[in-house]
């Protein structure tokens, strides 16, 4: 994989933001830092984005690559990716393009739907063309889900039982996004897979979540993994070999590189359907990717040291 010695690389590890998700990208950067760190690197600085100097900083530090751990709006919507086009610099996980599509879950959900992909039947609402949504969700049935088309970590995701309830569930979800899914519940399994690599990439272990909750919310994403993630997931072979396979499906449609974890749904025949594409997964150890991955016989700090090598290989590859 390696054309030189990564780890003598300066890194600019960078983090935080604006979005709802600053808290976490930081937990993400520390984690990653120490893993770094661990891997062999010695020059790792940590640059919060939402500070004034940024920009100055970054382009003054002879930085090599960046290490990506911004989570939501601009640092995985392809904004900070952009700006790192810009600037030349070599950086961990998706491009712009495969970024800004990941993000967009109407967009992503119609990349998924032509790569062959199940998806969830559902509609895509508008902050200006809400009036008669009641009638064209009732065929969906109850209950549903409502998210914004934009956002990640589960960030005003209502589920609605009663369609008295849809008109709160959609200005919730309004305000972080001005497009909304609503999208029937699909019963089932809850799985998430992994997915590591830029060209040929592979599926990791499958993990199956379990919550006790509702679904899969902010407060659930961050207990102990232990609590949550059964490793591998209790499916039977030849499902579990299909969701691993549509996982690299959804990665290699939208452009991934890196890494990528798609999320879905088990139905009772054994179906996986795919809810969404995150191009850049919690990163710390409990979370979903490294967990798997080190079930999967890759210590966090040699997954690190990966994806700064697959940056550079992407890097290249583009010029």
């Amino acid at each position: 994989m390696d054309v030189f010695d990564v780890t003598a690389s300066r890194v600019a590890l960078l983090w935080g933001g604006w979005a709802d998700e600053r808290d976490i990208s930081h937990e993400s950067a520390v984690a990653c830092e120490r893993a770094l760190r661990d891997a062999g690197f010695s020059d790792v600085s940590l640059l919060d984005v939402a500070d004034p100097g940024f920009v100055t900083t970054l382009a003054q530090g002879r930085f090599d690559v960046a290490f990506v751990a911004m989570h939501g709006a601009y640092g995985e919507d392809g904004c900070i990716q952009g700006l790192l086009e810009v600037m030349h610099i070599p950086y961990t996980f998706s491009g712009v393009l495969a970024s800004a599509m990941a993000s967009d879950k109407e967009v992503s959900k119609t990349v998924f739907k032509q790569a062959g992909i199940p998806v969830p039947r559902g509609i895509c609402v508008s902050r200006e063309d809400r009036d008669d949504v009641v009638e064209r969700v009732r065929p969906l049935g109850l209950p549903l889900f409502v998210k914004p088309a934009v956002n990640g970590s589960s960030y005003g995701v209502t589920r609605v039982t009663d369609l008295a309830q849809l008109p709160a569930a959609l200005d919730l979800a309004f305000e972080s996004c001005d497009h909304a899914l609503v999208e029937e519940c699909v019963e089932g399994t809850e799985i998430t897979v992994p997915v590591i690599g830029n060209d040929d990439p592979e599926a990791l272990s499958v993990v199956e979540i379990v919550t006790g909750a509702e679904f899969y919310d902010i407060k659930v994403k961050y207990e102990p993994s232990e609590l949550h993630h059964v490793i591998p997931a209790r499916l039977d072979p030849e499902v579990y070999a299909r969701a691993q396979e549509l996982a690299v499906a959804a990665h290699l449609a939208l452009g991934c590189s890196g890494a990528s974890r798609s999320d879905f749904i088990v139905t009772g025949d054994g179906t996986p359907v795919i809810l969404e594409t995150n191009t850049i997964p919690g990163m710390t150890e409990r979370s979903l990717l490294p967990d798997s991955a080190n079930r999967s016989g890759i210590p966090f700090a040699e997954l690190c040291r990966r994806f700064v090598a697959w940056a550079y290989e992407r890097h290249a590859q583009d010029r």
